[in-house]
């Protein structure tokens, strides 16, 4: 959706896609337009977990507990049950399904298994994306008229023109790029709390080969999952950058992670999309 400043300044309903890495400021934003206006907030990563994942994720667990006779024994004759929880606030079950490629006896996954899971988030990411539409008819027969599709950092790895036709005819796509300061604090938060990540196949298996000759190892169940993971992730913070930047010139519009960290109050923000429209 492309509109001038005054459009989107006068419009009274306002809908917005919001692009970039975990971190960048997505959330404070939709938090300081809330505060002052009502805002139906659209969770991609909730709505991964709770719909398309929520099977795989409870097949998971269920074949963990299964491994204890006594707690197999329980569940089988249906004297407990499992129930995914996932919050807009905790969506720990998801990334815990999703998990870290490596050594299995440091809780990483072999490499088939975590392929496999990445393809079933890739196609789970793309169906939550084309549910968008329907979740705005959804708000206005609700009453609410503004929107936030809060999508996850990995929406410019689907590649998807389809997908991102279907958010621009629908929301305006705001990039939040990240300054230097804040890619050096994402990098830093990925250190010190490194985190279950999607990768496209083709940058996982090329960086998979860099990491082993690069720590002379033979087989990925080597690996130490933590220590990949802060290892590639400021790789993968690079080869995710051109592609939002491409989505935002093509299909909407960028904004600065520190411009926005200024803001205060919903109108500052407001002003803020208006600039970037100019």
């Amino acid at each position: 959706m492309k509109l001038s400043a005054n459009e989107f300044i006068n419009s009274k309903q306002k809908r917005l896609t919001l692009l970039g890495m975990s971190g960048v400021g997505k959330t404070h934003l939709a938090k300081l337009l809330s505060k002052e206006d009502q805002y139906f907030h659209y969770s991609g990563d909730y709505r991964i977990g709770a719909e398309y994942l929520n099977n795989p994720i409870l097949e998971n667990v269920i074949n963990r507990v299964k491994q204890d006779e006594w707690l197999k024994s329980l569940l089988d004759n249906e004297s407990i049950s499992i129930k995914n929880n996932i919050t807009f606030d905790n969506l720990s079950s998801a990334s815990a399904f999703l998990g870290k490629v490596g050594n299995p006896e440091l809780g990483g996954l072999p490499i088939d298994e975590f392929t496999h899971r990445q393809a079933l988030f890739n196609k789970a990411e793309a169906s939550t994306m084309l549910d968008v539409p329907d979740f705005i008819a959804k708000a206005e027969q609700q009453g609410v008229g503004n929107f936030i599709n809060d999508a996850g950092g990995s929406l410019c790895e689907l590649d998807d023109e389809k997908v991102y036709q279907a958010l621009a005819e629908r929301t305006i796509i705001l990039y939040i790029r990240a300054s230097d300061k804040n890619e050096g604090t994402l990098i830093e938060r990925a250190q010190t709390h490194p985190k279950p990540l999607y990768y496209q196949a083709e940058f996982l298996q090329e960086q998979l080969g860099v990491y082993l000759a690069e720590n002379q190892l033979t087989y990925v169940a080597q690996i130490n999952p933590d220590d990949f993971v802060r290892w590639i992730f400021p790789l993968l913070l690079e080869h995710r950058k051109p592609k939002y930047e491409h989505i935002a010139q093509q299909y909407g519009y960028t904004i600065d992670s520190e411009d926005l960290y200024q803001c205060r109050q919903a109108s500052e923000v407001l002003e803020l999309i208006a600039g970037a429209m100019s």
